[in-house]
C-alpha cells in the first residue's frame, strides 16, 4: 500500500542571526527522518520538549520546508509552492489551544471557513459543515457561539474545522494539553472514531502516555531523530529506556512495571486496566465478599481561625456581559491555613481561575468578603500592591511573564518594584534562582532562550524572589513533558516542605494532584463541592465522573479489584500505594 506521508532524510535547521542579520548558530530541529505512514493508520509521536515533534508535524502540512531531504503527502511534494494549498487540503493540522483557531462567532460559521477558503461552491460548503459537526458530536451547537463550549467542545469543533476539508489525514498537536480529564476523553474518542469509521489517518502528538495505547504504531522522538517505533506494547515495555528520554509510561503500565520487579509473574508492556486485572486473576483467585480493609487516613488536625492566611467568607463573582449575567463564584467559604499545600481541581470554566485571582485581588468580589491575616482586602486603605507582593501568582505558561533581557533581572524586577535597591534585589534573585535549582552558568542568558522547564523555573524564581506568603500556580505544567512535570512539580514539593510557604496548585491532573498536594478543593459551577485529602476525595468516583473529571487510573484499578471481591483499599491514589496495596493481597 502506497504511504500517505513519507519523509525521506528530512533535515530541519533553525538558523539564529544577530541584529545584523548574521548566522550566529544553527539548530538541527529535525536530524534525517526516516517516515512511512499508510493510510488509516492510528499513529503516536511521543518526545520531550525540544525534541522535534512539533517541527516533525509541520512539515508534513507544509507550514515549514525541508532544509535537507523530502516530505510527500498524498504523492505531492512539499518543497513545491504550487503543493502548498493541495497538501494542507490533504492533511490538516489542530493545534495545542482551540482558542487560536476558532475564529468566528458561530460555530458552524467557524466550520465552513476553511472550505470557503478553498473555493468549495457554497451549498457544498453547508453540506460539509454539517457533516463534520455530525462526525463529532457537534451537530447541536451549529447555532452557539463557542466562546460558550467548554475546552473540550472547542476543541472537537476545530477537529471539525478541519474534516470539513476532507483531508485524508489530521494532526493533532498535543490537542489536550489545555483540557479537564473530560475534555480530553472527549477530543481522544473523536479521533478514534474518525480513523475507525472514517478510515482519517491520525497523526497525534501528546505528552500523555495514556492516549497512545490504541495507536497503531508509536515513534519516540529525541534531539530531532526518531530512536524509537513499534506497536504501544513494544514501546512500553522499554520503561527505562523511555525514561532515559525523560518520558513515561501510563500509570497502569508503571505500576505492572514495579510489581514484576518485585517478582510478580505479570507480562511485559501491560497497556490497560483490565489486562492488569485479567494477569493479577491468575495469580490469585478473589476470596468472595469484599473484606473490610485497613484505611490509611491520617487524623486532620482542627484548624482555628488564627490558622488561616485567607478566608473566603460567602464570596460571590458575577460577571456582567451585555444583558447577560455570568455568576463564576456562588456563595464560596473557604479558609486557607498557612503552611497548606491545596490543589484545586474543576472541568474547564468551573470557576477555578476566578477564583484564585480573588485571594490576591486581581478580580473584585460582587458579594461577600476575602479576609488576608485577618484583614478584609476590599477595604479602601488596605495595600494591593503589597497584598500581590504577599499572594505572588504563577499564571498558565509562566514564560509569557518573562520579559528582561537576563534572567537575573527578570527575576530582581519583581523586588525592585517592592522598593528594594538593586544589590538587595539581586541577592534575593539570586537565593531564589538557586531554591529552583537553576543553573547558575544560565543566570546571565537570555530567558527567550532556555527550554520550556528553565522558563517555568525562571517564572517561578521571580514570585519567590518577592518572598510570598502564599504561592499561586494555575497548571504550571501546561505543555510539557513527564520528565519537565515531575521536575517542576516535585521543586514545587521541596520548598513547600523546607519554607512552608502556603501553595494552591491549579491542575488538571489527577494523578498530579494526587502524588503531591495535602488537601484537594474541587470546584463546581463556581463552588465548592469536596474539601479534604486526596484520598477522601478521589474515593467520590461515580460524583466526579458526573462533573467531568476523573479519578487516578490506579484509583479505578483498586476499585474494580474491590468489587470482584479481593480485598483491597480502594482509596490508594499513587501508583506506589496501589504497588503496596496488591502486594500485600496478592503476596
Amino acid at each position: 500500500m502506497k504511504p500517505v506521508i513519507q519523509t525521506k532524510d528530512l533535515v530541519y535547521e533553525y538558523y539564529r542571526r544577530d541584529e545584523e542579520g548574521n548566522v550566529e548558530s544553527i539548530d538541527t530541529a529535525v536530524d534525517h527522518v526516516n517516515l512511512d505512514v499508510e493510510p488509516g493508520q492510528f499513529i503516536s509521536i511521543l518526545g520531550h520538549n525540544g525534541s522535534g515533534k512539533s517541527t516533525l508535524a509541520k512539515h508534513i502540512n507544509a507550514l515549514l520546508i525541508p532544509t535537507e531531504g523530502t516530505v510527500i503527502v498524498d504523492g505531492k511534494d512539499t518543497k513545491d509552492p504550487a503543493n502548498e494549498l493541495p497538501v494542507r487540503k490533504e492533511a490538516g493540522m489542530v493545534f495545542q489551544n482551540p482558542d487560536n483557531q476558532i475564529i468566528a462567532s458561530v460555530v458552524e460559521e467557524d466550520v465552513g471557513f476553511g472550505p470557503e477558503n478553498i473555493g468549495v461552491p457554497t451549498d457544498e460548503i453547508w453540506e460539509r459543515a454539517e457533516k463534520a459537526l455530525k462526525g463529532v458530536g457537534m451537530w447541536e451547537y451549529r447555532k452557539k457561539s463557542p466562546n460558550r463550549l467548554s475546552g473540550g467542545q472547542k476543541q472537537r469543533v476545530a477537529i471539525a474545522g478541519v474534516m470539513a476539508m476532507e483531508p485524508k489525514c489530521i494532526i493533532l498537536d498535543e490537542p489536550t494539553a489545555m483540557l479537564d480529564p473530560d475534555g480530553r476523553r472527549e477530543v481522544i474518542d473523536t479521533a478514534r472514531e474518525l480513523n475507525k469509521k472514517k478510515g482519517v489517518t491520525i497523526i497525534l502528538i501528546t505528552h500523555y502516555m495514556e492516549e497512545v495505547v490504541y495507536s497503531d504504531r508509536v515513534f519516540v522522538m529525541d534531539h530531532g531523530r526518531v530512536v524509537m517505533q513499534g506497536t504501544p506494547r513494544e514501546i512500553f515495555s522499554q520503561v527505562n529506556t523511555l525514561k532515559s528520554y525523560h518520558l513515561t509510561v501510563p500509570q497502569v503500565t508503571d505500576l505492572a512495571f514495579r510489581l514484576k520487579e518485585d517478582g510478580m509473574d505479570l507480562p511485559d508492556g501491560v497497556l490497560t486496566r483490565p489486562e492488569l486485572e485479567d494477569s493479577l486473576s491468575r495469580i490469585k483467585a478473589p476470596s468472595g465478599a469484599p473484606e473490610m480493609t485497613p484505611s490509611h487516613e491520617e487524623k486532620k488536625a482542627e484548624k482555628s481561625p488564627e490558622d488561616a492566611v485567607l478566608i473566603l467568607d460567602h464570596v460571590s463573582v458575577t460577571y456582567k456581559e451585555g444583558g447577560t449575567e455570568t455568576h463564576a463564584l456562588n456563595d464560596v467559604s473557604l479558609q486557607i491555613n498557612k503552611g497548606d499545600f491545596i490543589g484545586i481541581i474543576g472541568h474547564t470554566g468551573s470557576g477555578k481561575s476566578t477564583l484564585i485571582q480573588t485571594l490576591n485581588g486581581l478580580i473584585p468580589v460582587t458579594g461577600g468578603h476575602v479576609y488576608f491575616n485577618g484583614r478584609d482586602i476590599s477595604e479602601k486603605d488596605f495595600d494591593k500592591k503589597a497584598l500581590r507582593t504577599s499572594v505572588g501568582m504563577v499564571f498558565q505558561y509562566p514564560e509569557h511573564q518573562l520579559f528582561e533581557t537576563t534572567v537575573l533581572n527578570d527575576v530582581k524586577f519583581g523586588p525592585k518594584n517592592m522598593g528594594l535597591d538593586d544589590k538587595e534585589a539581586g541577592l534575593r534573585a539570586y537565593e531564589a534562582l538557586k531554591k529552583v535549582h537553576f543553573p547558575e552558568d544560565s543566570f546571565d542568558a537570555s530567558p527567550f532562550e532556555l527550554s520550556g522547564g528553565q522558563k517555568r523555573r525562571a517564572a517561578i524564581a521571580g514570585v519567590i524572589a518577592m518572598r510570598p506568603q502564599v504561592i499561586i500556580l494555575d497548571e504550571p505544567t501546561a505543555g510539557l513533558d513527564p520528565a519537565g512535570r515531575d521536575e517542576i512539580l516535585g521543586l514545587i514539593k521541596e520548598m513547600h516542605d523546607k519554607s512552608g510557604e502556603t501553595v494552591i496548585l491549579v491542575s488538571h491532573s489527577m494523578e498530579d494532584v494526587a502524588e503531591y498536594v495535602d488537601r484537594t478543593i474541587v470546584i463546581d459551577s463556581g463552588h465548592p463541592v469536596f474539601d479534604g485529602t486526596p484520598r477522601e476525595v478521589f474515593s467520590h468516583v461515580s460524583e466526579l465522573e458526573s462533573l467531568g473529571l476523573a479519578v487516578p487510573s490506579v484509583t479505578y484499578l483498586l476499585h474494580d479489584l474491590h468489587k470482584k471481591g479481593y480485598p483491597v483499599d480502594e482509596h490508594a491514589v499513587t501508583v506506589e500505594e496501589a504497588r503496596e496495596e496488591i502486594l500485600r493481597v496478592f503476596g
